[in-house]
């Protein structure tokens, strides 16, 4: 189809009092088109996390013949994109030496950065910047947010393993050495940062919750848009809109239930109930009963912000080592207690249950990002998404065999829908791989890498 004009989709709605990205139309070109492709999508790249490792031989496919026909229970909800997905068996995490005693405060620290923290300087953040934030230093330019860091609890967690600084327990980016990068819980300010109204460059207003003045005015500017757009732009607009409302009426909703829930502890009734109801149960987050409704307006969240190229590059803490339990599966057990299982089957259960469930949320947003036609393929066509933990085994704190999934095509550059039972490489490895993958120049290799792993790329 002939276009007969080419709009840009960060002023398409210039003058109307708010903004709000657009995804890709065909009617459009990115901000910076490939001089032979001008429609070429561009690599986004993310990365989410959980500690403690997994049960293992409920987590790696028995063989990579069965790997796609018959998943490992950890896997199941990945099933319908197991082809969009490769797995690679034998990445070895950092050697933790001489820092023994500290696993938890290395399990996220270095799993970034590929690096050990400096052993001269334990009390202050001294490691290396992460793979995240040189993705952001490269392309974060051409995007209205160089990154965004999301995490499901607040990066406060205090111990203190072998003397490092507490800030290694609760982050994964570092924007240098020197400086670790802060972590947005609240999905309410995420929401702003990507689409709220801005008074000033950098300064977003706060809505109010269920106020929609924001999509309104959006979507009154957008109808003159939509009578120029051809019938399949209408309908992704249209489509994409109702996305952004959804997510906004799901934030709502559990902001909504926190001040009831708030006010019924003060003894201030919010509804007509009889005494003998039970009062509306507290909605905490990020520590809530319902943890997977928070986790999936965040990873909705990321998916918008890959959509209208608000940002390249992401990463989300799924939560961190200790302190986290997970009362929706129908146990109160700590994660980080129930890790030490000595092959206890009840423990291990709850491990098992515990991973199924965060590769779930991990599966809800690739699932969504495979649903998102973009140019001649998908949003997840375009992306780079690793999921994985810093740890082997939480029972030993091993860290020969790191659990790591990667999901989507990286632009055509990895080979998916494979299980390699046989990699040789490590943590830096993996991470140069998947940078290189992204397009991002690298002047060294990330952390310990020695090379690229060649079996990921596909072939040309």
């Amino acid at each position: 189809m002939k276009n007969n004009f080419l709009i840009d989709r960060r002023t398409c709605l210039k003058g109307i009092g708010a903004s709000l990205a657009l995804p890709l139309l065909e009617t459009m070109g990115w901000a910076e088109p490939e001089r032979d492709n001008p429609f070429k999508p561009p690599v986004r790249i993310g990365f989410m996390y959980m500690p403690h490792g997994v049960i293992m031989d409920q987590f790696w496919p028995t063989s990579p013949e069965t790997y796609l026909s018959e998943p490992p229970p950890a896997l199941e909800s990945l099933r319908p994109v197991l082809d969009q997905c490769l797995l690679m068996k034998g990445i070895s995490g950092v050697p933790i030496a001489p820092f023994n005693g500290a696993p938890h405060a290395l399990e996220l620290s270095t799993w970034l950065t590929a690096v050990l923290p400096d052993a001269d300087r334990r009390n202050e953040i001294n490691i290396a910047i992460s793979a995240d934030q040189i993705a952001a230093n490269y392309v974060g330019g051409l995007t209205s947010l160089p990154s965004l860091e999301l995490a499901t609890m607040p990066q406060t967690h205090k111990e203190n393993q072998e003397g490092l600084n507490e800030g290694y327990y609760s982050h994964c980016s570092f924007r240098s050495p020197t400086q670790a990068v802060p972590a947005e819980i609240n999905p309410r300010t995420v929401l702003n940062r990507l689409f709220g109204k801005s008074d000033s460059p950098g300064k977003f207003t706060r809505a109010d919750p269920l106020d929609r003045q924001m999509l309104d005015l959006v979507i009154g500017g957008a109808k003159d848009l939509r009578r120029k757009l051809p019938r399949d732009d209408q309908h992704k607009l249209d489509e994409y809109l109702d996305s952004v409302r959804c997510v906004e009426r799901r934030i709502a909703a559990i902001e909504t239930r926190q001040k009831e829930a708030a006010l019924e502890a003060a003894g201030v009734s919010v509804s007509k109930r009889n005494d003998s109801d039970s009062p509306p149960i507290e909605i905490k987050i990020p520590e809530g009963d319902k943890r997977s409704e928070y986790m999936q307006v965040m990873c909705d969240l990321n998916v918008l912000a890959f959509q209208t190229d608000t940002t390249r590059v992401s990463t989300y803490i799924g939560s961190t080592p200790n302190g986290v339990s997970y009362p929706e599966l129908g146990f109160t057990n700590e994660h980080h207690s129930q890790t030490h299982h000595n092959h206890e089957s009840e423990k291990v259960r709850k491990v098992a249950a515990i991973t199924e469930f965060n590769i779930s949320q991990f599966a809800y947003m690739i699932k969504k990002m495979h649903s998102l036609r973009e140019a001649d393929g998908t949003l997840l066509d375009n992306c780079i998404m690793m999921w994985g933990s810093g740890l082997e085994d939480g029972n030993k704190h091993a860290r020969e065999n790191l659990p790591f999934i990667i999901a989507g095509r990286g632009g055509g550059s990895i080979h998916t829908g494979r299980f390699l039972a046989d990699t040789r490489g490590n943590q830096g490895d993996l991470l140069t791989t998947l940078l290189a993958c992204a397009g991002i120049p690298l002047d060294r290799p990330i952390g310990i890498a020695t090379k690229e792993i060649a079996a990921m790329r596909n072939p040309l």
